[in-house]
């Protein structure tokens, strides 16, 4: 049967074409708003590592109180991670002991256990206890009582893949410039914090929003 385009058919299809396109444009004026505000862009735009996937950075660190308070809401976030969308955490070492603790999220991620036992980390150093796992010993037997064998996490915290980590990281800080967490990067063309976004809640949606600024940059497959 030959396919026609009745009179009711060219309208409906009109007024989809004006929805559609208004629905874009209006798109594009949220991008628009949010843009300068909520999120900014970079002056010099970097590569991402991850092909044709969109990158979501968040430099942090597990001496930072401010990310810690972060932490449930981005959690939240990760487990709603679009198709389209890789995430990954850059930890900073503003200070000697947070290359330690930098050392001490490599060893995890190296393990598997970063995603379990992020959210256990902070605990332990901003929680009742404050452990000082930026403190070889202390870090060691405190992943030890989280079920970790201690012998495999000491080999993997003094390993040179951890080492060559963390000197990638400070890399990769130096390279967006980073003088703060924490800090979001989207793409390696947006910057985000809980300033920008107006607070910790706002930080999924914001980075919901570059992500979408970035996909409508992006060229189309």
């Amino acid at each position: 049967m030959t396919a026609v385009f009745t009179l009711p058919a060219v309208r409906t299809a009109a007024r989809f074409a004006i929805a559609f396109a208004a629905a874009i444009a209006f798109a594009g004026q949220v991008f628009a708003q949010a843009e300068g505000k909520e999120f900014v862009r970079l002056k010099v735009p970097h590569a991402v590592e991850t092909g044709k996937k969109i990158e979501v950075i968040e430099f942090f660190s597990y001496g930072c109180p401010h990310c810690a308070d972060l932490e449930p809401y981005m959690q939240a976030w990760a487990k709603k991670l679009p198709a389209d969308v890789q995430f990954r955490r850059v930890p900073v070492a503003f200070f000697a002991p947070w290359e330690n603790l930098a050392k001490v999220y490599y060893t995890l991620e190296s393990l598997g256990d970063d995603a379990r036992l992020t959210p256990e980390v902070f605990l332990a150093i901003h929680g009742p206890s404050r452990i000082n796992l930026a403190q070889e010993d202390k870090f060691l037997d405190w992943a030890a009582s989280k079920g970790l064998d201690r012998k495999k996490v000491d080999d993997t915290y003094k390993s040179f893949g951890v080492a060559g980590k963390v000197g990638r990281a400070k890399q990769i800080a130096q390279t967006y410039n980073i003088q703060s967490v924490p800090t979001i990067i989207v793409d390696g063309k947006f910057q985000l914090t809980s300033g920008t976004a107006g607070g910790h809640p706002n930080v999924p949606a914001t980075i919901d929003a570059a992500i979408a600024a970035a996909r409508a940059e992006r060229p189309k497959s």
